[in-house]
């Protein structure tokens, strides 16, 4: 048997107890059952032989034991087990971690468990309490394969991101797979509460095309109310003036002006005072119509002096502003940890690190969900 740690929380957690069967891979079901994982749900995610999920081999970068930056980002507070769902004996194990699993999580092509003879609304019959969400490319009838870069693509991001004369562009991170894994998140905690109630579990679907469809918001309100499509604005705001990027002398920042006493508290923070008295720029609609006046001034003005000035001046008057940050900044700033991730956004609990392909593949098959009841006394060295 191989030994493992489990860290206890050091508190009650808000999913103490709830078991999460983890059928996922790549990242908007990984980082699902991560979250449910960070708050305290106990997850096992179920891997395929040999090569597991398939972003253990995305890389480099790999850490010094060979493992993926990519896997690690989305799988901590998870133990990882072997099982084929090719094999009979191993779909039978996995039907009865579902039987007594309080969620599953799947990510699998339409009809694909089926097949195989694990059918989710047969093992829901069995278990009238759980709770099954299947996260899709484009929904429940579709068969296409889910990536966030074509879902970008597909459902305008692209058309709006990047500078106006340039070419479409997708977001850095793969966002859409994100927002899905998120949607899927808040989907199973309200099935969660629903149950608490009723007693009675739910069938959940979530697909990458409806919650970036969804995360359009007011874009998409715009087009609709002005019958005008959307355009690229680079670094600016289509309805806010000044939102956008400014160059100080040594490197960029943002301001943010949200309202007309921000505006001109903001202006006479940076010294343009002609500006902050002129009644045409009084409201955001004046100033969306002088645009191009207001950035010229800007720019020049906030071109003469390091960025720190502008911020402590900003600051003083309560501007929303900030300089723009590297990523390695941004993970120094948050102490981020290379072996398990960035902090839980939930603010909740970190138990232990991302598994080792079938690390804990033999205390499963003996222990079932009780392995969370126990602690190992020997480390296995993580």
């Amino acid at each position: 048997m191989i030994g493992i740690t489990i860290e206890p929380p050091k508190c009650e957690t808000m999913l103490n107890g709830i078991r999460v069967l983890d059928l996922t891979r790549v990242l908007a079901g990984p980082f699902c059952t991560m979250m449910l994982g960070d708050m305290g749900a106990d997850v096992i995610k179920v891997e395929r032989p040999g090569t597991g999920d398939e972003t253990r081999g995305w890389g480099p970068p790999f850490n010094e034991d060979g493992e993926s930056a990519y896997f690690l980002s989305a799988n901590r507070n998870k133990l990882s087990i072997v099982l084929d769902i090719e094999d009979s004996a191993d779909r039978h194990f996995i039907e009865g971690l579902a039987g007594e699993a309080d969620v599953v999580v799947d990510n699998f092509r339409r009809g694909t468990l089926e097949r195989r003879g694990l059918d989710p609304d047969e093992l829901m019959r069995r278990n009238s309490a759980l709770i099954w969400c299947t996260i899709t490319g484009f929904g429940p009838t579709s068969g296409r394969p889910g990536y966030d870069f074509v879902t970008q693509a597909e459902c305008g991001w692209m058309a709006i991101t990047g500078e106006p004369d340039g070419e479409p562009m997708k977001v850095g991170v793969a966002l859409a797979d994100v927002l899905a894994g998120k949607d899927a998140a808040a989907a199973i905690l309200a099935a969660l509460v629903a149950r608490a109630r009723s007693g009675g579990g739910r069938r959940l679907f979530i697909s990458l095309v409806d919650s970036a469809r969804a995360a359009l918001v007011n874009v998409a309100q715009n087009v609709m109310v002005s019958g005008k499509d959307a355009g690229r604005w680079g670094n600016a705001h289509p309805n806010l003036v000044p939102y956008q990027l400014f160059n100080a002398k040594d490197r960029p920042l943002v301001i943010a002006v949200g309202s007309d006493g921000q505006w001109v508290s903001c202006a006479r923070a940076l010294g343009l005072d002609a500006l902050a008295s002129d009644p045409e720029l009084a409201t955001n609609a004046g100033r969306l119509a002088q645009r191009q006046r207001i950035i010229k001034e800007f720019s020049s003005r906030i071109r003469s002096a390091f960025a720190s000035v502008w911020l402590e001046r900003l600051a003083a008057v309560g501007v929303p502003t900030g300089v723009v940050k590297s990523v390695r900044e941004v993970t120094e700033d948050a102490k981020g940890s290379a072996r398990t991730g960035m902090p839980p956004g939930v603010g909740e609990s970190l138990r232990f690190p991302p598994p080792r392909l079938d690390q804990h593949g033999s205390v499963i098959r003996h222990s079932g969900w009780r392995v969370f009841d126990l602690t190992f006394g020997q480390s296995d060295g993580r």
